[in-house]
């Protein structure tokens, strides 16, 4: 166990001191035990442990003004504290100050290593949230918006900045929910088109008839209805970006007009035969395989070309299970703000359901989880009502799902060095290097 996630016991009694940290010990906990509360206070000051374990009664100060001290140099680390029978109701008092949990003489060596591995569980995951937020306020502002430190998402940042000062169409294919829109307007943010408008159309939600005059405009007169002139997205687009998400819904008679422009660089409203010429970035989204709808006959294969000058994949949630925490961490902060309500604490079995979860509906779905959480209300929806809704994960996808989670903490503790992760996981270092190739995990910036 890393030196940073040790126990710290506060206690006088010699036999007592050292019969808890030889329970603690053997079960693979490291301890540090010292006689006095003054003399916790300056280890907490000097290196703050993971948890802290005090008797109440002790020389000096005692065990309730240790914890008033220790809540103002961390409030989120956790004290438990070891009582005798007649300091139990000052004991609960003490929990509503916001001990984390007391232990009442005497105890089991099992008793006080459950406490003790729950305590650190908690300390684990708030440690582990510091470092994100850190990291995320470290980072540039396209971290900060693409989120996500697996490899793939890495990938998607580096493309945005490759491409981002390009006039070359884009690609952007990925499921329902995976945040094709913000990748267009994070590629537009970082373009010299920033000051031209950003806009987005969803093919998909518009009836065919309508398509037309939306993207190309109308002149007045055109058809019945067409009062006056109109702006099509197309034109309104000119010096900017245009995004055209669900491109596959798009009519194949729309297409060819659409594939003109873009050969051409000018356009014709409705009812009009004037040229006019347009300079705007098309940026495209699909969830469906263009290339095998053109070859079937249902999207024309040369827009397909055209369009497709690069592509940016978007991996699924599932996917990149080891991005869950950082991202819920920021979504919950983001509801917190919009809701004006406290980010409720996260706990380590919360984590792992929001980690095995299979996420049809990707980052959207967490998002709308992390609101919930924030509101109080998300018992009974997935992925915490104990799988009712979707269907669980099966076992092997469950098990990677699991191992990807733990090497990529383990990495991230120790800063990517993979002599120590392995010597934290208990596995040889060339097993944990066959696992990370396994798991798509090679090639991170944070690996060295």
């Amino acid at each position: 166990m890393p030196r940073q996630l040790r126990v710290l016991i506060v206690e006088d009694d010699s036999n007592v001191l050292l019969g808890c940290e030889q329970a603690l010990q053997l079960e693979g906990i490291a301890t540090e035990g010292v006689s006095s509360a003054e003399q916790a206070l300056k280890l907490v000051r000097s290196e703050c442990p993971a948890v802290v374990i005090s008797d109440i009664r002790l020389p000096g100060k005692d065990g309730i003004s240790l914890l008033k001290e220790l809540q103002e140099i961390d409030p989120e680390l956790p004290v438990i504290l070891i009582t005798g029978h007649g300091d139990v109701s000052v004991a609960v008092q003490a929990m509503k100050s916001g001990a984390y949990d007391f232990i009442e003489k005497p105890f089991s060596p099992e008793f006080l290593v459950e406490v003790a591995r729950r305590a650190l569980d908690k300390r684990t995951l708030v440690l582990e949230i510091r470092a994100l937020r850190a990291q995320l306020k470290s980072k540039g502002p396209l971290d900060a918006r693409i989120i996500g430190m697996s490899h793939s998402m890495e990938h998607v940042r580096r493309m945005v900045s490759e491409l981002a000062d390009t006039n070359a169409s884009l690609l952007i294919f990925g499921e329902t929910g995976t945040g094709k829109e913000l990748v267009a307007r994070c590629l537009h943010d970082a373009s010299a088109r920033r000051d031209g408008n950003f806009v987005a159309i969803n093919c998909g939600g518009l009836p065919e008839t309508l398509v037309e005059s939306e993207l190309f405009g109308h002149e007045a007169g055109a058809f019945t209805g067409a009062n006056k002139r109109r702006i099509g997205k197309i034109e309104y687009a000119n010096g900017g970006t245009l995004f055209l998400d669900e491109i596959e819904s798009m009519p194949i008679s729309v297409q060819v007009k659409l594939l003109r422009v873009l050969q051409e660089r000018t356009l014709e409203r409705l009812g009009g035969n004037a040229p006019i010429p347009v300079d705007c970035r098309i940026v495209a989204a699909t969830k469906e395989d263009l290339l095998a709808m053109s070859d079937a006959g249902r999207f024309r294969a040369d827009l397909y070309y055209r369009l497709s000058v690069a592509t940016v994949l978007l991996p699924p949630l599932r996917g990149r299970r080891e991005d869950i925490p950082l991202l819920f961490e920021h979504f919950l902060m983001q509801a917190s703000a919009n809701h004006g309500r406290p980010a409720p604490e996260i706990g380590p079995a919360k984590m792992r359901q929001l980690m095995s979860h299979p996420w049809p509906g990707n980052v959207r779905e967490l998002r709308n989880v992390a609101d919930r959480c924030v509101l109080g209300i998300e018992a009974g929806f997935p992925p915490f009502c104990d799988g009712a809704g979707v269907a669980p994960l099966a076992l092997p996808q469950a098990v990677e799902a699991f191992e990807r989670s733990l090497i990529v903490d383990a990495l991230r503790r120790h800063g990517g060095n993979l002599t120590q992760a392995s010597q934290a996981l208990q596995i040889p270092k060339t097993t944990l290097h066959d696992k990370m190739k396994k798991l798509n995990l090679v090639g991170q910036d944070a690996l060295r």
